[in-house]
């Protein structure tokens, strides 16, 4: 199927924009911690736990480790969407769509 013009031209660069959006989230890595850095998770862009770190001190306690573990593995998260949201709003930005659809 044949688009029009401008539609083909549309679509082109918003499949660019797609792939360029793919190559900036895969680039994305975050730090986050919990328990005062007695718990720290490293996340990549596609929100894969690529390393954890725990003091010793947090291994005593299960119950507060599950805790501080949980906090930081949502903390992590928390920052790998803010950063692909940035992304997106500055790729965006450039296409002239009003503030807010994404």
């Amino acid at each position: 199927m044949k688009l029009p013009g401008n539609m083909q031209g549309m679509m082109k660069q918003a499949q660019q924009m797609q792939e360029r959006l793919a190559a900036e989230v895969e680039k994305i890595r975050v730090e986050a911690s919990s328990g005062g850095g007695m718990v720290t998770v490293k996340m990549d862009g596609h929100k894969n736990v690529l390393g954890v770190v725990i003091d010793a001190e947090a291994a005593g306690d299960v119950e507060m480790l599950q805790d501080m573990m949980v906090a930081a593995f949502n903390e992590a998260a928390k920052k790998v969407d803010d950063e692909a949201k940035g992304k997106m709003g500055g790729m965006l930005g450039g296409m002239g769509l009003p503030p807010g659809l994404f």
